[in-house]
């Protein structure tokens, strides 16, 4: 299985940097070679006197899409592994447009521009600085054109899932558009120029008739169940093999079984299949894959031996360590059938389990069909995983509420974080087991010389990156009294795009009350490197937002800081009142707080009913501030999360800054 830069995450790596420099290098040789470095050979394409271009590119699109087709056909390259461009008509269809006309216009695209650089042309210079100076404009217009980049975004759209073919039938299509392309071009210069390098000749007629069969042998070999996965047919031919024909498949890397394709040997309820976690039974209660077996490895040998050269073993663990040493050791006593599964549990959460939604790139609608429908089988009630899909979800198929029942069911399960927001002397004096403390404050600074406002993404990512934190987590979030502090990091959360995480509901009071166990030590972290994930946020809104929305029907102001503050009879900031328009409903009106401190949201009807009389509508767009965003946040939560508003904004500022500047209207 090939592990590709972008699958790893690794994209902006030195590795990958000096890597993309050597193919930039091999590009621009290739360039070169070609005549790329004279725009006036460049231009010949349009004038059909020198289709150079025609020719070379589309050798190296049919080279590149043959190639990966292969490797993807053998299982090699899984699809999902590699980046592939979404469809978005508006900006593809302008873009193209103007880089045609440049091409027309000066001879030159960036790359071969690049190339003419290289070989001294003054008109490539010319043209590489005026696309510095593009990029600089686009850069400057952006607020104003950026709604641009996304009209008519299709997301991932797979050619030949567009025209209803299969992947060999669309390759074998275009191959054949390509060697037409080829014999066009020459018969062109032909027509043109009066002569043509290869029309008719014998390495023409080879090379047009091996890219033909190279396409054809897709056919041949079948990409549904050509993999390198344990497949039927090499379950076949592996049984009854010996200890050399066993080594000879764990160096072919045979002797595995995919996350993808067990899943749906699960789900089609294959006879003479047998899953087996060999983990402690702790762990094994605690989260496991639907329809496993729990088997002590003391145990193994005896409790398989009915299923010994029947159907298909796989065997899992946290990790692929102990499923290897008891493979070996049952292979020794005549288990032919033994698999292990690729990357283990982890993987199998990673690859079939997690969301859709939590992906860091979009998948094509096949494969999100597919995980759509592993969820629903493994993550249903019957199923084995207690993180995800145990919650009722809200209209993005995600939860935000659990209660401490959840929790108690779930704790030390595989991928679920639970973090401790109270001050650290509560902390210490007895938490939630394996609980990690986290000091709500420290998500928050100056930032351009507003205090305590949300961090940027880098620091965010820096912090949680120390707690061992991935985007795959589960994330509970655990307050004392105060459930604005767990909405506040979950607004940290969504700032890094992270959407799987939870609130409990009534914090450490409620548990502690239910006598439910806690302990004082201090859990093992291992760090982790947290992704940044571009534009994760757009829900923060600044000053000049809020004012653009003063008297313009069609949006909603709520400010959320007690009645007091509202109409100004108190303040702690450099003016009083609020902000003309702006609605009061403070944050403390949804929550209910017990006499022993227990702090728990009213039901979600009531908190609908209170807010439909302030909001028009759910498409109404809603801004919520208070004085620094913290009570807000939970405002923010309420009604995102927790009643399906769509279009709610948070004014992170809030009062702290608006009362602060004096050209910004007020209202006591």
């Amino acid at each position: 299985m090939i592990n590709t830069l972008y699958s790893l995450d690794a994209l902006g790596t030195p590795t990958a940097l000096f890597l993309a420099l050597l193919v930039g290098a091999g590009f621009g040789f290739a360039l070169e070679r070609a005549g790329f470095s004279s725009s006036r050979r460049l231009a010949g394409v349009f004038y059909f006197t020198d289709m150079a271009v025609l020719k070379v590119m589309f050798t190296a699109v049919i080279v590149a899409m043959l190639g990966l087709s292969y490797l993807v056909a053998i299982g090699w390259l899984p699809l999902e592994r590699i980046f592939l461009m979404p469809t978005i008509y508006g900006a593809q269809i302008a873009g193209g447009l103007l880089f045609g006309v440049g091409f027309v216009m000066g001879g030159w695209c960036p790359g071969t521009a690049a190339a003419g650089l290289a070989a001294g042309r003054i008109d490539a210079l010319v043209f590489l600085l005026g696309s510095i100076g593009g990029s600089i404009l686009f850069n400057e217009l952006f607020p104003v054109i950026g709604p641009f980049m996304t009209a008519g975004d299709q997301g991932v759209q797979l050619a030949y899932d567009t025209l209803g073919v299969s992947r060999n039938t669309f390759v074998m299509a275009f191959t054949l558009v390509a060697v037409a392309a080829f014999w066009l071009a020459e018969w062109a210069e032909k027509a043109r120029m009066g002569h043509a390098p290869y029309l008719g000749t014998p390495f023409l007629k080879a090379f047009s008739l091996a890219l033909v069969a190279v396409a054809a042998g897709l056919f041949v070999l079948n990409p549904s169940t050509t993999t390198v996965s344990a497949t039927s047919t090499d379950a076949a031919a592996v049984s009854g093999m010996g200890e050399k024909a066993l080594m000879e498949n764990v160096d072919k890397a045979r002797d595995h079984i995919e996350p993808e394709e067990l899943a749906d040997r699960l789900m089609a309820g294959e006879p003479d299949l047998v899953v087996v976690d060999v983990r402690p039974a702790a762990e094994f209660n605690a989260f496991h894959i639907r329809n496993a077996l729990n088997v002590p490895l003391a145990r193994l040998a005896e409790t398989l031996l009915p299923h010994r050269n029947k159907g298909l073993i796989v065997l899992y663990s946290n990790g692929m360590t102990h499923p290897a040493q008891a493979r070996d050791s049952l292979q020794r006593q005549g288990f032919d059938n033994v698999y292990l599964l690729t990357d283990g549990l982890q993987g199998f959460r990673d690859r079939c389990l997690k969301p859709v939604s939590l992906r860091t790139e979009p998948l094509p609608p096949r494969v999100s069909e597919r995980v759509n429908a592993w969820r629903a089988f493994f993550a249903s009630p019957a199923g084995v995983s207690k993180v995800s899909g145990a919650l009722a979800p809200d209209q993005a198929g995600r939860t935000y509420l659990v209660e401490t029942d959840w929790l108690a069911d779930r704790l030390g399960a595989l991928g679920l974080k639970v973090i401790d927001l109270r001050p650290q002397p509560e902390y210490n004096s007895g938490h939630i087991p394996g609980s990690l403390s986290l000091n709500v404050e420290s998500l928050r600074g100056n930032i351009g010389g507003v205090p305590s406002m949300l961090l940027p993404a880098p620091m965010l990512a820096a912090q949680f990156s120390l707690l061992g934190l991935q985007p795959s987590d589960t994330i509970v979030l655990v307050s004392g009294d105060k459930l604005h502090d767990t909405t506040l990091a979950g607004m940290a959360l969504g700032r890094l795009g992270h959407r799987d995480y939870a609130v409990l509901n009534g914090g450490s009071a409620k548990w502690a009350q239910e006598g439910r166990p806690v302990d004082a030590a201090l859990p093992a972290v291992t760090g982790a490197k947290y992704p940044l994930k571009s534009n994760a946020d757009d829900f923060t809104v600044d000053f000049q937002t809020v004012a653009a929305r003063l008297g313009k029907p069609g949006a909603v102001i709520i400010d959320v800081r007690p009645a007091d503050f509202y109409t100004g009879k108190k303040s702690d900031e450099a003016r009083a009142g609020h902000i003309p328009g702006a609605i009061n409903r403070a944050f403390s009106e949804d929550v209910i707080v017990t006499s022993n401190k227990v702090a728990t949201f009213k039901p979600v009807a009531e908190l609908a009913a209170a807010y439909s009389r302030i909001v028009p509508s759910k498409d109404t767009e809603v801004i919520v501030h208070c004085r620094t965003g913290h009570q807000a946040s939970q405002t923010f939560f309420v009604l995102k999360h927790l009643l399906g508003y769509p279009n709610v904004r948070w004014y992170d500022a809030g009062w702290t800054e608006w009362a602060a500047r004096p050209e910004l209207p007020i209202v006591q």
